[in-house]
């Protein structure tokens, strides 16, 4: 009897492709608004340089998490808690643009 050693592909799931697209939508919108609250809070251009900078160390924080920057197979709770992450921010850039 012989046994194949080749991997049994996975099959296609639309969920996990809608979990990764969301938060690849998810970590661009963070990003972003990370420098627009550090131009807004420090209220000069270095600031929104400084939130860009703490931006990116969040996602190369992110790719150590989870092994790629988009991987196809993500936990919910790691979209729900970027999508909150988002939400504090959006509420941060609003409060200090009054």
């Amino acid at each position: 009897m012989s046994y194949s050693t080749e991997p049994v592909p996975r099959p296609k799931s639309t969920g996990a492709d809608v979990k990764t697209f969301v938060a690849a939508v998810l970590l661009t919108f963070g990003v972003g608004l990370l420098g627009m609250v550090g131009w807004a809070v420090l209220d000069s251009g270095f600031g929104g340089f400084l939130g860009l900078v703490g931006g990116v160390f969040g996602v190369v924080w992110w790719r150590k998490i989870h092994g790629k920057a988009f991987p196809k197979v993500l936990p919910t709770k790691s979209v729900v808690i970027l999508a909150v992450v988002n939400a504090v921010l959006a509420l941060i850039l609003l409060l200090t643009a009054g």
